[in-house]
């Protein structure tokens, strides 16, 4: 039985948007040309990094291997989506850190939000396709909104919950990297922060996650009584300006404009 003052958070948690994909080129100009389908021939678990998105990736793993050596990554948790792989195996690769010294796992519950029968749809073609269900994400918000066949935010949240109990029960005292998508950066700000509804959605309505950002927390001892983990970084993209790539932040899916 763990003593009643141990620590149970991470040293540090760093949760970090894949870098761009393929998916998010392919969308801007599905959108761009007026067109209700996204031409992407994958499977949206297969879509990879643009080669943008493998500079992006690379910036942040040179930032990590700036850091002091105690300070650097001990886990990396990502999701087992293709372009979420390579963005976490190009921060390990340019990272500084020994492999062998790195849990590396692959997570299904940090995988994108599920769309449903929405799956590859530009905002004109959800429209054009399912009116309907416009009307209903429009009533019921996109916090609880479930397209068939999808998730909405809460089962995207339900699922994050289960992660922070793994990674206080096996990475405690650790510094880990999540790397995911941009709901999953949302949804862990949400149950870190201990915000609500309106919270999150006002701060997913100002701006999309840029991909490989970085939004960080570290433990802090002195917060309640047996401490918690404190913000530090919000959607932090310095590693990318000062190597010199390009910051995008083109949503991950089509979805309904933002309310």
């Amino acid at each position: 039985m763990a003593p009643e003052n141990e620590q149970k958070w991470p040293s540090n948690l760093w949760i970090i948007r894949h870098g761009q994909s393929a998916g998010n080129v392919a969308r801007d100009a599905a959108e761009a040309a007026g067109l209700p389908l996204i031409d992407i021939a994958e499977r949206d678990v297969d879509v990879p990094l643009s080669d943008l998105g493998e500079q992006q990736a690379t910036a942040v793993g040179l930032w990590f291997a700036s850091l002091p050596q105690d300070q650097r990554p001990t886990v990396i948790l990502t999701s087992p989506y293709s372009r979420a792989r390579a963005t976490a195996r190009r921060i390990l690769e340019h990272s500084g850190i020994d492999p062998d010294d790195v849990s590396f796992v692959a997570d299904e519950r940090l995988r994108e939000k599920e769309f449903g029968i929405l799956d590859r749809l530009t905002r004109h073609g959800i429209v054009q396709k399912y009116p309907e269900l416009g009307e209903q994400r429009a009533h019921v918000g996109k916090f609880y909104f479930r397209p068939p066949g999808g998730e909405s935010w809460c089962d995207v949240i339900l699922r994050l919950r289960s992660v922070l109990d793994t990674i206080v029960r096996e990475h405690r005292s650790e510094n880990v990297v999540v790397v995911g998508h941009q709901v999953i950066v949302n949804c862990f700000r949400y149950l870190l922060e201990r915000m609500d509804e309106q919270t999150i959605l006002d701060i997913d309505r100002m701006a999309d996650v840029p991909n490989c950002s970085i939004t960080s927390y570290a433990f802090d001892r002195t917060l309640g009584r047996k401490g918690k983990l404190a913000p530090r970084l919000v959607n932090f993209v310095v590693p990318l300006q000062e190597a010199g790539a390009p910051v995008t932040s083109e949503p991950d899916v089509p979805a309904a404009p933002k309310s």
